[in-house]
């Protein structure tokens, strides 16, 4: 007599899984913070409604959270790019970022790029959405990066993943 059995696993990316990742940005910037004095807590906490949302209904492409000077990205900034996994993948702790960047003249300034489920609604449904948000975020220029990115961290949840990357001087 011979058996055979399969086995199917099949996970949908839930409310939970976006919060869990989200609550790693925001512990980034409570950490940015910290060290820098931006943003504010109350700041934080949309940054975190908003990602959660956003990660949840798979419009988010990326998000960029860090300090702006001459319409430049500055170190210390954090970049965000939302993913699906092939394959599981780390799961880091949020951190290490640097506390000593020069961020004289510069100010705390978030920018956030959608993805193409985003773009194939419609006109009506995108603005709903955004009126949900803690922000009502509209066209304007994403601003370059003075210096690189670096990926150093990947937080990730029910199949999809947050990609970080650090902006470094080139000094």
């Amino acid at each position: 007599m011979s058996s055979s059995y399969s086995y199917t696993e099949s996970s949908a990316f839930t409310i939970t899984h976006a919060r869990h990742m989200a609550a790693k940005v925001a512990t980034d910037l409570k950490r940015m913070q910290r060290f820098y004095g931006s943003p504010s807590d109350s700041d934080i906490a949309d940054y975190e409604t908003e990602v959660t949302e956003l990660l949840k209904a798979g419009y988010l492409r990326t998000v960029t959270f860090g300090f702006r000077r001459n319409g430049q990205f500055i170190e210390p900034t954090l970049r965000y790019t939302a993913q699906d996994l092939a394959d599981g993948a780390n799961d880091d702790d949020p951190g290490k970022l640097r506390a000593s960047a020069d961020i004289s003249g510069a100010t705390f300034y978030s920018y956030l790029t959608y993805s193409a489920a985003w773009d194939a609604l419609n006109a009506t449904d995108r603005d709903q959405f955004k009126k949900r948000m803690p922000y009502y975020r509209n066209g304007a220029a994403e601003p370059a990066v003075n210096g690189h990115l670096i990926d150093d961290r990947t937080y990730s949840s029910g199949g999809r993943a947050l990609n970080r990357s650090s902006v470094r001087s080139f000094s």
